[in-house]
């Protein structure tokens, strides 16, 4: 009984024969559609490192951190490194830390990346196994909906496990898959252009 259990099957080979191949180039990602596999488009953070900052890093620091590492949103952690919130570029650059500064009544260069930070509890993800049924259109259409130019997706693992952020969404990475030339501006912009050079 046991034999049967560590039973495995070889794959079958294929000949290439005379067709022509190409080897992809590296870090170049795969064009998709709106009917390609969510997780075309989704940055697998067991294969990409995830970049992070400390909570109580000065938004200049995060802004340079961002150029740095040419990411539009970062993980914001703790010194065990769980994840305490996200920040993105629009949330630096944008009115957020005027309108902070102003409430507590300091100056903004004072402000530190917690003081402006999405709180993971206020962060919207998808769940790893519906991410797996899921198409690209599907992912555009969520996040439409949210509002939102990237969401996570958590893996749940088994019960009494600490869930985990597997991957990243991004609108700007799904464009540029979609071979949509780069924009930046706000979210309502950014769909549209999306949607209409796939004809949704």
């Amino acid at each position: 009984m046991e034999q049967n259990q560590n039973k495995t099957n070889p794959l079958p080979a294929v000949r290439l024969g005379e067709a022509r191949y190409q080897v992809p180039e590296p870090g170049m990602p795969r064009r998709v559609h709106a009917r390609s596999s969510a997780v075309e488009v989704m940055t697998d953070l067991h294969r990409v490192p995830a970049a992070t900052i400390p909570a109580e890093m000065g938004l200049d620091d995060a802004r340079q951190a961002m150029v740095l590492r040419g990411v539009r949103m970062l993980f914001v952690v703790d010194v065990q490194r769980a994840v305490k919130g996200l920040v993105t570029a629009n949330d630096l650059l944008g009115e957020r830390p005027v309108t902070m500064a102003q409430t507590r009544g300091v100056k903004a260069a004072d402000l530190v990346v917690a003081d402006i930070m999405t709180p993971v509890e206020a962060v919207e993800a998808f769940d790893l196994s519906d991410v797996l049924m899921a198409s690209v259109g599907d992912v555009l259409q969520a996040l439409r909906q949210l509002g939102r130019q990237h969401a996570l997706v958590v893996e749940m693992g088994e019960a009494g496990d600490t869930p985990a952020i597997r991957g990243i969404f991004s609108a700007s990475q799904i464009a540029r898959q979609m071979g949509i030339p780069p924009f930046v501006g706000e979210v309502a912009r950014t769909f549209a252009e999306i949607e209409a050079a796939i004809g949704a």
